[in-house]
Order: structure tokens, then sequence, then C-alpha cells
């Protein structure tokens, strides 16, 4: 199982092609009317039975199994690494332009240990949590410089983190939002547009030909980039809570918890950051 973060995710639960591209068929021994036959995530290789009479599989009861609970625990693990690190950095760096400068390189190595984790074909604890570390370092600097200008915005930003995670769960089981073949390849085509006009904006203002941040300004037009970062972070909130599903159904090893776990703390990491900056903007305007 790998991330649904546009930068880390190659593949779903498959090891040799499974899903990727989700354009795979269904595999010949699956039953006429299997609900899962448009399924991108149809050919998961941890399906221990054929589908049968349109029924979905059931894992094995085996505690080698990855459960509900697995993924509830490493997700807490590694979001209260963040949170940690985050707090200590907060309390212990004050605003400096060195600590600005331990941000960006606690950034850069989060980054390297987060590519990494999405190129190996087992998870690694180790490289989950010091991601995690190393992000949280980052995200308590910078929670710290927003509150110095904007008093309030790292509080309200977690509070809209939660929210849209909250909403877009109630929304994804609820079955108002259907994760099929056809939604993840738009969803990451408008992902990777969004990426790469991202990073042509980051060049333009790097070489001084956009002023003022581009399309990551504190104005109207970076409010609406904000708000398209925040919605296709729910889409991608989205992709995690099928892969966490289809992996305890297809009876996904214990230890791929990790990796939703990784996924998760991706996701929620993007939707605040851009939740931030949507409160910073919001209260300029004020």
């Amino acid at each position: 199982m790998r991330s649904s973060n546009p930068v880390f995710s190659r593949r779903g639960f498959s090891r040799a092609g499974g899903y990727a591209g989700f354009h795979t068929a269904p595999q010949a021994g699956y039953a006429q009317g299997n609900p899962y036959a448009q399924n991108p995530y149809a050919q998961n290789p941890y399906a221990q039975q054929d589908l049968q009479h349109g029924a979905p599989p059931q894992a094995p009861v085996t505690t080698d199994r990855m459960t509900m609970d697995d993924v509830v625990v490493r997700s807490a693990i590694t979001l209260g690494t963040v949170a940690v690190g985050a707090v200590l950095a907060w309390a212990l760096l004050p605003v400096t332009a060195t600590s600005y400068g331990l941000a960006i390189g606690s950034a850069i190595v989060a980054f390297v240990l987060a590519m990494v984790q999405s190129f190996k074909r087992t998870p690694s604890p180790a490289l989950i949590l010091g991601y995690a570390a190393f992000e949280g370092v980052f995200l308590g600097v910078i929670s710290e410089m927003y509150n110095s200008r904007w008093s309030g915005a790292p509080f309200q930003a977690v509070l809209g983190t939660m929210a849209v995670s909250a909403a877009t769960l109630l929304v994804y089981k609820a079955g108002w939002i259907r994760v099929t073949a056809r939604y993840a390849r738009v969803g990451m085509a408008i992902a990777l547009a969004f990426l790469a006009v991202m990073a042509v904006n980051l060049l333009l203002v790097a070489f001084g030909v956009a002023e003022d941040g581009g399309l990551r300004s504190f104005g109207p037009l970076g409010a609406l980039v904000g708000i398209v970062a925040i919605v296709l972070g729910a889409f991608f909130l989205t992709l995690d809570f099928k892969q966490i599903e289809d992996g305890i159904a297809y009876g996904a090893p214990r230890n791929e918890s990790w990796l939703a776990a990784f996924g998760l703390t991706v996701t929620l990491v993007w939707i605040y950051l851009e939740m931030l900056r949507l409160v910073a903007i919001f209260t300029n305007n004020d």
C-alpha cells in the first residue's frame, strides 16, 4: 500500500503492478456481477479468496493481518510524533533567521525520508517516524512564525484541518463519494496539474518575474488557490480511506498499517499548511 499523496504515490496495495495507473482489468476468476469489478483495487494481491456471488472478500482471521485498530494506533503514533516535534520546536526555537533555516533543513530531511519510504517495497517504521519528527519541527517553526504575525492562526488551522477531515470521512462513509478508477484518474490528473503550476509559480517568484508570491500571494487569488489545494487534500483523504478499507478487506499484512498512517499523515500535513495560509489571508482581509 502506498501513500495517496501526489508526490509519494506510485502504487496502491499491489507489489507487482496491481492497479498502477488505475486501468487494470478484473481477473478472469472473478464472478459475474461482482460489485468490485470496476474497482481500481480489484486485482489486489492480498486477496485471500476469489470474489464469489458478488460478495466482498473476507480476510482470514489471523493476527498477521491489518485491522482498523492497527491503523488507528499507528496513525496516532505518527501524528503524535509530528505534534511532539512541533510543540518542542515552538517552545524551544525563537522566531529568528536561524530557526527559519532549521525549519527549511527539517523540511528537506523530511522530504528525503518520505521519498525513500515511498520507493521502498516494505514499510519502515523508523523512516516514517523520522519523517514525522522532522516534519513536526518544520511545522512548529512555521506555526510559531504565523502565530507571531496572525495570533491564533495555528489553532484555527488545526480546527479547520479537523473539520475538513471529519467532513470528508462523513461524506465518504455515507457513500456520497465513490472511489472508482475514473474518480482516481481525474483527481490525480488535476493534482499533478496543480503541482506543475505551483512549481512554475515558484520558479517565477524565485527569479523575480512574479511579485508578492504570484499565485501564492496573500490576496484573493492566493485564497482561491488555497481553497483548491484544500479540496485536493480532501480528495487525497478519500483515496487514503479507500486504501485502508481495501487493505483490511483483502487481508494486507499488519505492517502495511504503517503505510496507511504515513499516507494519512502526509495528507493531513498538506491540509494543515494550506489551512494555515488561508487563515492568514482571511485575517489580512479583516
